[in-house]
């Protein structure tokens, strides 16, 4: 059964958040500390006053509210999925999927142009915001993409593409291996490449692999923690607000384009879905589940490069893995492309699904 959902936070959790500001016990910092040991305290302070005193909670609900939510439940969890139907009745349906820190909200920018010619099916992941939290072991990337295949099944799409960047881009490849018959290609903004010593590559190719390199050598911190102990750092982010804000703003700070910032409002937006939800445990479990990865992607692959993206795909190593079949490169934009640069992710997305495929 599919049920219309609204967002509807009650007001004892608001005044909750900022009582809970109001007396948050700050640490010390070095004077010369900057961004060496993390994230500065006077930047962090800003953005907790401003989240207590000048950020509007209900005025972004009733933005969101604007939209058509529904749940449904798969696999004894449920599911939130934000609906958006074309003008065109006979359009192509795209499913679009966050990642971490994200959330449906990543998508915001991109719902009205890409709604022109596609249906928008736009879910919460199980675990992250309202459609957490999970309660049993075994939400890997595969399980998703199993129930997004059956949640689209239940919205009468036989045939649709798959969109997502950071885990969202792990989860549409993997719908398109457990539902190859339905997805008729998967775009992707995040495309990790692995080394090859049997590829030879350009210089600039060279570069990009030496990133990969360094960031699977310096795995960054977060990442460590949330895929073995998620639910000790749960603790922490789930009993502090500021806590969870300044685990969630330095990925922002440090994985956007300088050039594409994304506003405090925004992003306080994404903090507060975590907080109100308590899904902080439950969205990192995600890292731990789905260590082991999936299965490799049949199904035809769209890929777009942002210049300031946490690593940049080459392209000859992903051509061994994958049907390649478009291949953009910007030099603007960052990790959350949907929010940096809607309007290049749209007409990208547009691109892939509405020529590319058509002329392959």
């Amino acid at each position: 059964m599919i049920e219309p959902f609204r967002v509807d936070i009650p007001q004892a959790d608001i005044d909750d958040l900022n009582d809970r500001l109001a007396r948050t016990r700050w640490p010390n910092e070095l004077a010369d500390a900057g961004w060496d040991y993390g994230f500065p305290l006077a930047r962090l302070k800003e953005l907790a006053e401003y989240w207590r005193t000048g950020y509007d909670w209900r005025a972004h609900e009733a933005n969101l509210n604007e939209l058509a939510h529904f749940t449904t439940e798969i696999d004894s969890q449920r599911i939130h999925f934000v609906h958006v139907r074309s003008p065109k009745p006979d359009a192509l349906a795209l499913i679009l999927t966050h990642g971490w820190p994200g959330s449906f909200l990543e998508f915001l920018d991109v719902i009205e142009p890409l709604s022109r010619d596609f249906h928008l099916v736009i879910p919460s992941i199980p675990g992250y915001g309202f459609s957490g939290p999970t309660s049993e072991r075994g939400w890997d990337i595969t399980r998703v993409a199993r129930a997004w295949a059956e949640l689209m099944r239940r919205l009468g799409y036989e045939r649709y593409g798959a969109q997502g960047g950071d885990f969202g881009s792990g989860i549409s490849q993997a719908l398109g291996a457990v539902a190859p018959d339905n997805v008729v290609g998967v775009h992707v903004n995040y495309l990790p490449t692995r080394p090859n010593p049997d590829i030879e590559l350009s210089e600039a190719d060279e570069a990009r692999l030496g990133k990969v390199k360094q960031l699977m050598a310096n795995r960054p911190p977060y990442q460590a923690l949330q895929a073995t102990t998620p639910q000790t750092i749960g603790y922490a982010l789930t009993d502090s607000p500021v806590g969870q804000l300044a685990w969630i703003a330095e990925r922002f700070a440090h994985w956007t384009d300088p050039r594409s910032p994304i506003s405090d409002d925004r992003m306080l937006t994404d903090v507060s879905l975590y907080w109100l939800t308590a899904t902080a445990a439950s969205s990192a479990r995600l890292h731990r589940e789905s260590a082991r990865g999936a299965e490799p992607c049949p199904v035809p692959l769209g890929v777009a490069v942002f210049a300031h993206d946490i690593t940049q795909s080459v392209r000859p190593l992903a051509e061994q893995l994958y049907d390649i079949r478009h291949w953009s490169e910007f030099d603007r934009g960052g990790h959350f492309a949907a929010m940096e640069v809607p309007d290049l992710l749209a007409a990208d997305i547009r691109e892939f699904f509405l020529n590319s495929l058509e002329k392959s």
